[in-house]
């Protein structure tokens, strides 16, 4: 009875020292190889993962007791996988993070603060934009370093522009002018509309409300702006040019998005984030046809701004070594090998001149000048509760179900509803 007793014990404690290990953290120490330390690293994006891959190989030659894996997820599967995974408390140990869910993890304690390890470094935050350091700041505590960021900016093709003998866009062009000339570039006998109007947030109607005198929330969190003055404005704008007849109608552009219409020569202008400069620019049947132009104006100047961060599991077994290389993403080194891919715009603005070199043919300073004005874009605990309400109640005013000023005062009501919950 006693052995059996004692058996009990042993198998009990194996059993617990087994869960133990297979808790906080998605890393280990491999057997057999003088202790070498295995760091998942979280990605969503197949453009960027050629580059985050030489990243890691880069990383791994100055770090010989460590080893990268680059775990590329499609950004569809990505946060049902990371929320899984934090539940299970098996996150990698660095991923990327982005501003609408910022908050919801650290709130939740799944990222570490890295305060102190920036302050211990020789990482300077006035290297990067501080619209985004500041999205990543949470309590006032700093869980993210920006990898790369992201402005809006007007696509246009010249070869219409010339056959239409309508001047290019002006760098201090105004919406009114625009939509003027999407009225002269429109020519529907051949299929070709002036400007895509798309329903997109980051891409469109965030930067509108902006550039109205509007905002989409208010700075502490607790209050929505799309009932407030600029809210109508910053989305009739768009309306109008549908009205026109110089934009295809919602439900056009749900059989063909704003890009494919652009690429195919049928759209003339179009409002893309810079995350499209690659496609377009490797694109050969219009590549050397087009050319940026910054937005419009309504009555300032005003773009939101978003990017990626690179953050640590708070429960990561190796939080040492994940923070070197979150440290090393960071780095001038890192940062010019992204600008050289030409894939993202790299946080750190000293390497931005090397982007702009990156696609030499097109104004890509449409892109970086944004970031004197830009705007943080709008998250808060739940973002994705109040977007969901935002995208549904859009889409009955883009189909003409709604007014403006009807969807927007709607979406007021019920984004303070939600946000009041976040208390």
């Amino acid at each position: 009875m006693k052995s059996k007793k004692i058996l009990s014990i042993l198998m009990s404690l194996l059993v617990t020292t087994t869960l133990m290990a297979g808790c906080g953290g998605s890393s280990d120490k491999k057997e057999g190889d003088g202790g070498k330390v295995t760091l998942v690293y979280g990605v969503w994006d197949k453009n960027q993962e050629p580059v985050m891959q030489e990243l890691a190989k880069k990383f791994e030659e100055t770090h010989k007791n460590i080893e990268v894996k680059v775990q590329l997820t499609p950004y569809k599967q990505y946060w049902t996988k990371v929320e899984t995974e934090a539940q299970g408390g098996n996150l990698p140990d660095v991923f990327w993070m982005n501003g609408p869910n910022i908050m919801k993890y650290a709130d939740a304690g799944m990222l570490l603060p890295i305060d102190d390890k920036i302050k211990d470094s020789d990482l300077k935050v006035e290297d990067y934009p501080k619209s985004l350091i500041d999205l990543y700041n949470v309590g006032g505590k700093q869980y993210g370093i920006p990898k790369d960021w992201d402005t809006t900016a007007v696509w246009y093709n010249k070869e219409i522009f010339d056959k239409a003998k309508v001047p290019y866009p002006k760098a201090d062009w105004t919406w009114d002018e625009m939509r003027e000339t999407a009225k002269k570039l429109t020519d529907k006998s051949k299929g070709i509309y002036g400007v895509a109007a798309a329903q997109d947030d980051q891409q469109g109607y965030y930067n509108t409300i902006l550039q109205a005198g509007g905002s989409i929330i208010s700075e502490d969190k607790k209050k929505s702006g799309y009932d407030q003055p600029g809210g109508v404005e910053g989305i009739q704008c768009w309306l109008d040019l549908i009205k026109d007849g110089s934009s295809p109608t919602a439900e056009q552009m749900l059989e063909n998005t704003p890009q494919d219409l652009f690429q195919s020569g049928k759209v003339a202008m179009v409002f893309q984030g810079s995350w499209m400069v690659p496609q377009f620019m490797k694109n050969d049947a219009i590549k050397d046809k087009i050319d940026i132009a910054p937005m419009p104006k309504i009555k300032k100047n005003a773009a939101v701004i978003h990017g990626l961060s690179n953050v640590i599991y708070a429960k990561t077994k190796h939080q040492k070594e994940a923070w070197e290389l979150v440290k090393f993403l960071s780095s001038k080194d890192a940062n010019e090998m992204v600008a050289k891919s030409g894939v993202v715009i790299p946080a750190y603005k000293p390497a931005l001149d090397i982007f702009l070199k990156s696609y030499s043919s097109v104004n890509l300073k449409a892109y970086t000048d944004s970031v004197e004005y830009s705007v943080m874009y709008p998250v808060s605990k739940n973002t994705s509760k109040w977007t969901t309400v935002q995208d549904d109640i859009l889409k009955k005013v883009w189909a003409g179900q709604m007014s403006a000023e009807e969807g927007t005062k709607k979406i007021g009501e019920e984004m303070n509803k939600l946000l009041e919950q976040e208390k």
